[in-house]
């Protein structure tokens, strides 16, 4: 991998016009759920020491109903996984990867993302190479059961929407050549996973095809062709062991 600049060529832009609005849309939406996650938290926690803000900041951006259920309600908390995120970390919730998103920040979960502008594409990929740590969840068959219609802007997209970022690292990302569930590894640590994908490509890639881990610029990026394994409450999973694995990579992301 190399620390040059990429040109900005290197990212389709043919989602134009509606891959923006549906970008800024859900920023809007994570935005207002960021609020009133954390203004929720911040209420029910015990005037201690600041223990929230000693945490290190986590940068989340998702699909998947992590935040809040489909329908947006106020009840719940948020998800497993994000119960899990909220006890090692300070998560942000954000819409779109652009710099003055980004900004000095250092550690980014991208879990199924939508598809983001080819300008914010770029801002990310300058945003690794100074230096920053990303966990992408790119799922080329997810299976995460969804309320909401096929065509809902708001459903989580049936595969990862790569416009240009993978190949962009060198990175082919492609379906699983069979479906349900597989262990698998992550982290060091055994985890179950529902059709996950095949990773090729010039990072350091796992036996498997799971995992591959790049070292771009400054930064790293760790790629896992699976985000189904963060739907624990679908899963059999009692020993937790799949959020385990997630911590795990995170940890490894910061060092």
């Amino acid at each position: 991998m190399t620390g040059e600049p990429a040109p900005r060529a290197g990212f389709r832009t043919r989602a134009g016009f509606r891959t923006r609005a549906v970008a800024l849309l859900g920023a809007g939406l994570i935005a207002v759920a960021a609020l009133v996650f954390v203004t929720d938290r911040r209420a029910a926690a015990p005037p201690v020491a600041n223990a929230i803000a000693a945490k290190p900041t986590l940068m989340l951006l998702s699909s998947l109903p992590l935040v809040f259920a489909e329908t947006f309600g106020l009840d719940g908390g948020g998800s497993p996984a994000l119960v899990a995120l909220a006890m090692r970390y300070r998560v942000e919730p954000i819409g779109i990867t652009d710099a003055r998103t980004l900004g000095h920040r250092r550690l980014l979960l991208m879990a199924h993302p939508r598809a983001q502008p080819a300008e914010a594409l770029v801002d990310l990929d300058r945003w690794v190479r100074g230096g920053g740590r990303l966990l992408l969840l790119a799922d080329p068959m997810l299976e995460w059961p969804s309320i909401r219609p096929l065509g809902d802007p708001l459903r989580p997209p049936p595969a990862f929407a790569d416009t240009g970022l993978l190949q962009h690292w060198g990175l082919r990302l492609d379906a699983p050549d069979k479906r349900g569930l597989q262990p698998r590894q992550l982290g060091g640590q055994d985890m179950l996973t529902n059709s996950p994908g095949l990773l090729f490509g010039r990072c350091a890639i796992s036996d498997d095809r799971l995992v591959a881990h790049c070292h771009i610029g400054k930064g790293k990026a760790t790629i896992v062709a699976d985000a189904d394994f963060l739907d624990v409450d679908h899963l059999d999973d009692p020993a937790g062991t799949n959020l385990k694995a997630l911590l795990a990579e995170l940890a490894a992301l910061e060092r």
